[in-house]
């Protein structure tokens, strides 16, 4: 009911309701995207994942963005964001129609597979663009006090959308199976993906060309990108969170949580593919780590009801701290039983916990980063996510097992939980977390006893 009632509470504004829509299409797309590509690389009846392949398939989709993001932050920051969303959506579309063409064909030669793996490459590096133009013109739809309540829902609503495309993608994916080659189910799946793209930026042409920012500068007004334009803008950006350091902490932190996510994420692939599957069983293990996504969504959904009076009656601080120790004594019970059920419940926990550290850090940046450098902190945001993340599967490959299944590692990954939680607590002493929270608290003052 919270996160209905927060979500009722922005419906008034307009633009706020386009660009969730925006969201939740695009996203919803890119659920089934990872479908098709995990159904591609990792449940391939003919290979057993390691940690290490997981690796090179998230260094390969993650970090070019990592490179090209000061760039895209600069851009972010001069050119109308709405033209964004448009113009890299229906990129995404053509890509995606790309990789249908590639796997149809059947072959998984050295040469389909670049083609394969450089397509991929493109579509999510210009994800993350995307998510980071999203982020950035939130605020352009809001009024200032109703940051945590905005990113208490958006975040939720956007990854429930992937959790939607997931669904739909696993139902489709095992049915199609029944009839065709794997090759053909896998085409059809990034065919239809990408006819989800062209519906998102048909979504995205509702909103005016200007309606999100930036607040200053156009391109045609700056004149074209260079290399010394991007130094100095990620410079800037830089200084401008050690300036803001509620922001920079916020940045920091999740970096943290996300390297030990990660890992955790990584094994927990591998335990259902190689551990509680045989090589054989694609569908199943497919399936089974599906429904393990959905109830992390859940999760997620979850963490959208219950962050906001948690951070309205605690404050932001405290309850980012409770969540990183809850995540020390999730990953160990019950996330050292390696059943099924147990394996589940752990998952739907982390993904509260996990959920609830980004709300709050999303407010942080929302609420402490000036509009004029919100696109470029937004790029570093994602690239903080992206190198943490193939640190992670970098980190999973020298330690795990290849069946994913190790107690030790996840007392060790509970000891970095707790010791994120000490440092945050120590450095964030003094500082000013619960802007952005107004309308919460002014409404709980309202309403206590």
């Amino acid at each position: 009911m919270e996160l209905l009632r927060s979500l009722r509470r922005l419906w008034r504004h307009q633009l706020f309701r386009r660009l969730l829509a925006v969201r939740v299409a695009t996203q919803s797309c890119d659920g089934l995207l990872q479908i098709a590509l995990a159904s591609y690389v990792l449940f391939s009846p003919e290979r057993q994942p390691d940690a290490r392949s997981i690796a090179v398939v998230l260094a390969i989709t993650l970090l070019p963005f990592s490179v090209l993001g000061p760039f895209v932050g600069v851009v972010l920051d001069r050119v109308p964001r709405r033209q964004v969303l448009v113009v890299v959506d229906f990129s995404r579309a053509l890509l995606a129609l790309g990789l249908a063409a590639v796997v149809a064909t059947g072959l998984r030669t050295p040469g389909i597979e670049t083609l394969f793996y450089g397509g991929v490459l493109l579509a999510m590096s210009l994800n993350r663009f995307l998510l980071a133009a999203l982020s950035a013109s939130l605020p352009h739809t809001i009024d200032e006090g109703e940051y945590m309540v905005a990113n208490s829902v958006v975040p939720t609503i956007g990854p429930a959308g992937a959790v939607i495309g997931v669904g739909v993608g696993t139902g489709l994916r095992l049915l199609l199976g029944q009839s065709m080659p794997d090759y053909t189910a896998n085409a059809v799946l990034f065919a239809v993906a990408a006819a989800g793209f062209v519906l998102s930026a048909s979504l995205a042409l509702r909103i005016g060309r200007t309606a999100l920012g930036p607040d200053v500068g156009t391109a045609g007004e700056q004149g074209p990108t260079r290399a010394r334009d991007v130094l100095v803008g990620l410079t800037e950006a830089v200084a401008h969170l050690r300036q803001r350091r509620e922001a920079g902490l916020g940045l920091l932190t999740i970096g943290a949580h996300r390297i030990v996510y990660g890992i955790v994420t990584v094994a927990t692939i591998l335990v259902y593919r190689n551990y509680f599957h045989t090589l054989d069983q694609v569908d199943a293990a497919l399936a089974d780590l599906s429904l393990l996504v959905v109830v992390t969504g859940a999760g997620f959904v979850v963490a959208a009801v219950v962050t906001p009076p948690m951070t309205a009656r605690i404050g932001v601080r405290r309850w980012m701290v409770l969540c990183l120790v809850a995540s020390a004594v999730f990953q160990l019970l019950p996330g050292a039983i390696y059943a099924k059920g147990p394996l589940l419940v752990a998952a739907f926990l982390l993904g509260v916990t996990a959920q609830n550290i980004k709300i709050c850090v999303d407010t942080l940046v929302q609420a402490h980063v000036a509009d004029e450098v919100k696109g470029r902190v937004f790029v570093l945001y994602d690239m903080v996510f992206n190198v943490a993340l193939v640190a992670a599967a970098v980190i999973g490959a020298v330690i795990l097992p290849t069946d994913g299944k190790s107690v030790l590692i996840l007392v060790l990954l509970a000891g970095c939980y707790l010791l994120t939680a000490v440092v945050f607590a120590l450095v964030s002493r003094g500082l000013s977390l619960d802007e952005g929270t107004e309308s919460l608290r002014a409404e709980r003052a309202v309403t206590a006893p």
